[in-house]
C-alpha cells in the first residue's frame, strides 16, 4: 500500500484495510489463475461469519469463489480484526461499522496476523519430504514473499509492533534461518515462486520515505540464499540497488541490525557480495549476464551494500570476521591506478571508484598504488632534472635516477642521517646503497643489510631512543627531551623507504603507533598543525603498558572511597634520564584530587599524556620522516593494521608457498637433503617456522606480496656435516651442508635457528 489518503468510497476504504490480494485460483487447485472481482465488504463479512459458525479454525481449502482471492484465507491463518469487536459479532454490515473504521487509514498498512512458528514450519517440511505433497509448504512460500507486508507478517515477532530501534530489528531470526535453510531443498517451482514474489515486491512504486517495516523486508530479503546463482543476479542487483539508495539514517539502522546476525550468516552474505562483484567483473560465461555497459550500476550498488557489512563488522567488538576477509582479490587484476586517478579527480562524488571503499582493496593493491604514485612523482622530478641538464648542455648522469646512499660501517648512523638529510629531495627515487671502501654493486643485498644494521643500532636499548616494553614485547618512544629530534625523523624515513623499496623491517611497534602515523593520513599544509595526536584510550595503553593499564582499570571499577584510598591528584611522575619529573595533567592538576566523579577524566588525560603529549616532538619528527617518503593520497586508503603490514610484513606464514617459490644453488629440489629440509620445516610448529624465517631473512614476517617476493634461496655449502646451517639475511639465503639423514638435518637446523641473534629485541 502506498499510504495515500485519497477519498475512497466506503467499500473501497474497507478493501484497503484487507491484506494484499493474490491472483485468485480455481477452487479445487493451488495454482494461480486470472484475477476475480473483489467481493464486497458485506459479502466478505457474511462469509466470514458463516465460516466461524461452522466451527472452522482457519480458512484454507474449504472456501471457494471470491474468497480464494484473499491470500490470508488460503493459508489457514486468521485475518487481523477489521475493527475491535468484529470477531464477537455474528453478522455485520457496512452501516453498523464503528466510525473509526470508516475514517482514513494511517499511512503504515496493517500487517496481517500470521501464526506459523519455526517448529510448525519444520514439521510441514518433514511431512512434505516424506509424503511428496508440497502444497502446504508451497502456499507458505508463495504468500510470504509476495510483498513487503507479507514478509513482515511472517517474520516480525509481533505483527504490528513498532520495533523502531537500532538495537532490535523485531525479526524472528530463528524463523528466517529455518525458512532460508530449507528453501534450496524445495522443488524448483517453489523456488521460482519465491523469486517471482521478490520481483513483484521490488517493482512496486514507492512514494515517500521507507518505513521500518520496509527496512525489515530488505534486511530479510538480502539473506536469501538463492542469490548465489548467476541466474538470479538480475534480481539480486535490483535488490542491492534499492538498499544502496536508502537514506543514511536507514543505512544506520541496517548496520546495527546486520551486526546481530550469526557469524555464519554474516560471513555467507559478505562472501556472496564479493562473489557477485568478482563475477560481474570477470564472468565465466559472459553471455550469462547482461552487457556491462547496460548494468554499470551493479558493482557500485553491491559495493555500497558491502560497505554496510563492513561498518557492522567495525562497530562489533570483537569484529565478526577479520577485516582482511573483506578484500576482493579479483581487484588485483583490474586497472587499479585508473580507479585511483578517478578517486583523486572526483573524490567521493557520484563517480564510482573502488578507492571510495578501500576496505575491499587488498594490501597488495594499496601497496602497488602507493609505490606507483611515488614512482610517478619520482619520474616527474627526474624528468625535470634531466630537462634542466640537457637545456644547459650538461652531461647527463644516470645516477640522477637513484637515491644513492654512501656510508661507512663505523659511522653508520651519523652517515645515514647526513646522507638522507642532504638528499631529502631524492627520497622517492630507487634506493641504492654503497659501503665506503667495499667493492660491489648493490643488487638488493646491500640495501637490505643497510636497513638491518640501522634497525639493530637504533633500537638497541643502550641508544636510548626507544624503550623496550618487556610485558608487551614492543618498543615505545623515550620521553627524554633534547634540542634535536632528527634521529627520530631518520627512523620515520627508514620506515617510508622500506615500504617504497619492498623491504620488511624487524620493527616491533604497537598498533597504536600506526594509528598515530595516519593522524592525519596526509601531511597538513600548515606546518604548525598538530600531527600524530590520535585519541588515546585505556585499550591503547593496554597494548604498550599492560600493567599500568590494568591498574587504571581497577581505579575505574573501584567501589570504595577513591579520593581517600588512592590519594591521587591530576599529576604524573615520569623518569627521564635518571631524573624524576612531575607534570600536571590539567592546569592546577597537583591541587585537584582524583574522585569517583572525575576518575574517568583522569584516566583519559593520563593515557593521552603518556601516548601523545609526553612524546609529541619525538613522534612529530618520526611522522614527518615517514611522510617525506610516503607522501601519497593513497595513505588515506589504509588502516593502521595495513600500514604495519607494509612496514613489517604479514604475520601469516605459508611454508608450502615458500617451498614452491624457493630457488636452489648447488642443489636441486629432488636432492635428498632438500627433500629432508622441507619435510622437517613443514612439520615444524609455527614458532620454529617463524624462527627459521627470521634466521634466513632477518624478519619473521612475510612481504605483502607473499612468500614469492622473498626470493628465498637454499644453497649448498661444501663443509663437514657436523657444521650448522649458515644464513645470509641480506640475500634471504640459507646454506646447508649435505646432511645425510632427516634426523641429523632437523637437529642441526633447530640448534641454528634457536640461537640466532634477533634485531632490536631482547
Amino acid at each position: 500500500m502506498d499510504g495515500e489518503h485519497s477519498a475512497l468510497s466506503g467499500v473501497e476504504r474497507e478493501r484497503e484495510k484487507l491484506p494484499p490480494i493474490y491472483h485468485s485460483s480455481p477452487p479445487a487447485g493451488l495454482g494461480r489463475g486470472a484475477k476475480q472481482p473483489f467481493p464486497s465488504l458485506g459479502t466478505f463479512i457474511s462469509t466470514l461469519s458463516q465460516r466461524r459458525d461452522g466451527g472452522g479454525r482457519g480458512f484454507a481449502g474449504g472456501l471457494t469463489g471470491t474468497l480464494t482471492g484473499i491470500h490470508g484465507l488460503r493459508h489457514g491463518r486468521e485475518l487481523p480484526p477489521i475493527c475491535s469487536n468484529v470477531r464477537q459479532k455474528q453478522r455485520l454490515s457496512i452501516d453498523t461499522l464503528p466510525p473509526e473504521v470508516k475514517a482514513p487509514f494511517p499511512s503504515d498498512p496493517i500487517i496481517p496476523l500470521r501464526t506459523k512458528t519455526t517448529r510448525e514450519f519444520q514439521e510441514d517440511m518433514e511431512r512434505a519430504v516424506q509424503s511428496g505433497d508440497w502444497r502446504e509448504v508451497r502456499e507458505f512460500y508463495l504468500t510470504t514473499f509476495d510483498s513487503f507486508i507479507e514478509i513482515n507478517a511472517a517474520f516480525k515477532r509481533e505483527a504490528n509492533g513498532l520495533f523502531n530501534t537500532t538495537e532490535d530489528s523485531g525479526v524472528n531470526a530463528k524463523f528466517v534461518s529455518a525458512v532460508y535453510d530449507a528453501l534450496l531443498s524445495t522443488p524448483q517451482d517453489i523456488q521460482k515462486s519465491v523469486l517471482k514474489g521478490i520481483i513483484n515486491s521490488l517493482l512496486r512504486e514507492w512514494k515517500g520515505p521507507r518505513t521500518k517495516d520496509d527496512l525489515r523486508a530488505y534486511f530479510i530479503l538480502v539473506q536469501n540464499p538463492q542469490y548465489s546463482s548467476t541466474s538470479t543476479y538480475v534480481i539480486y542487483a535490483h535488490l542491492l540497488r534499492q538498499i544502496a539508495a536508502l537514506s543514511e539514517a536507514d543505512h544506520h539502522f541496517l548496520v546495527h541490525w546486520l551486526k546481530k546476525l550469526s557469524a555464519r550468516r554474516f560471513r555467507q552474505l559478505v562472501e556472496r557480495l564479493l562473489q557477485f562483484i568478482s563475477t560481474r567483473l570477470f564472468p565465466a560465461e559472459p553471455d550469462d549476464l547482461p552487457p556491462l555497459t547496460k548494468c554499470s550500476w551493479w558493482i557500485p550498488s553491491a559495493t555500497k551494500v558491502l560497505s554496510l557489512f563492513n561498518a557492522a563488522n567495525s562497530v562489533s567488538s570483537p569484529p565478526i570476521m577479520p577485516f582482511t576477509d573483506f578484500y576482493n582479490i579479483t581487484l588485483e587484476h583490474i586497472d587499479f591506478m585508473e580507479e585511483y586517478r578517478t578517486w583523486q579527480s572526483y573524490g567521493n562524488s557520484n563517480r564510482f571508484s573502488f578507492c571510495q571503499f578501500p576496505f575491499i582493496l587488498s594490501t597488495v593493491v594499496k601497496k602497488a598504488i602507493i609505490q606507483k604514485d611515488s614512482e610517478q612523482q619520482m619520474i616527474s622530478q627526474a624528468r625535470q632534472s634531466l630537462v634542466s641538464k640537457v637545456s644547459r648542455r650538461q652531461r647527463v648522469d644516470m645516477n640522477l635516477l637513484f637515491l644513492n646512499i654512501k656510508v661507512r660501517r663505523a659511522q653508520l648512523l651519523s652517515d645515514s642521517l647526513d646522507e638522507l638529510m642532504r638528499k631529502r629531495c631524492d627520497l622517492k627515487k630507487k634506493l641504492r646503497v654503497t659501503f665506503v671502501g667495499e667493492a660491489g654493486l648493490d643488487m638488493g643485498g646491500l640495501t637490505k643489510e643497510w636497513f638491518l644494521l640501522l634497525v639493530r643500532q637504533i633500537f638497541h636499548t643502550d641508544y636510548g631512543m626507544f624503550t623496550y616494553m618487556k610485558d608487551s614485547r614492543c618498543h615505545w618512544f623515550s620521553s627524554w627531551k633534547c634540542d634535536n629530534y632528527s634521529e627520530f625523523q631518520l627512523v620515520g624515513t627508514l620506515m617510508g623507504l622500506a615500504v617504497y623499496n619492498s623491504i620488511a623491517l624487524d620493527i616491533h611497534f604497537p598498533l597504536y603507533c600506526y594509528r598515530k602515523l595516519l593522524t592525519p593520513p596526509t601531511t597538513p599544509c600548515d606546518q604548525n598543525a598538530l600531527v600524530g595526536m590520535a585519541t588515546a584510550t585505556l585499550d591503547d595503553l593496554q597494548q604498550i603498558m599492560p600493567e599500568l593499564a590494568h591498574g587504571l582499570g581497577e581505579l575505574l571499577s573501584y567501589e570504595g572511597n577513591v579520593e581517600e584510598d588512592f590519594y591521587l591528584t591530576f599529576q604524573v611522575f615520569q623518569e627521564e634520564m635518571g631524573v624524576v619529573r612531575t607534570y600536571n595533567l590539567k592546569p592546577g592538576g597537583d591541587k585537584i584530587p582524583v574522585t569517583k566523579q572525575n576518575r574517568k577524566e583522569y584516566v583519559q588525560l593520563y593515557a593521552d599524556f603518556l601516548l601523545n603529549k609526553s612524546i609529541y616532538k619525538q613522534f612529530a619528527a618520526f611522522y614527518h620522516g615517514f611522510h617525506s617518503v610516503c607522501a601519497s593520497d593513497a595513505l588515506m586508503l589504509l588502516r593502521p593494521e595495513e600500514v604495519e603490514m607494509l612496514v613489517c610484513g604479514s604475520p601469516e606464514l605459508d611454508m608450502s608457498a615458500l617451498q614452491k617459490a624457493a630457488q636452489y644453488e648447488g642443489y636441486s629440489k629432488t636432492d635428498s637433503t632438500v627433500r629432508c629440509f622441507w619435510d622437517v620445516v613443514l612439520a615444524f610448529p609455527l614458532e620454529l617456522q617463524k624462527k627459521l624465517l627470521h634466521f634466513a631473512t632477518g624478519s619473521d614476517r612475510v612481504p605483502v606480496g607473499g612468500m614469492a617476493d622473498l626470493n628465498f634461496k637454499i644453497s649448498k655449502i661444501e663443509v663437514p656435516t657436523d657444521w650448522l646451517p649458515i644464513s645470509h639475511t641480506c640475500f634471504n639465503q640459507i646454506c646447508l651442508p649435505p646432511y645425510r639423514t632427516r634426523k641429523e638435518l632437523k637437529h642441526k637446523l633447530t640448534i641454528a635457528i634457536s640461537n640466532a641473534e634477533g634485531f632490536g629485541l631482547e
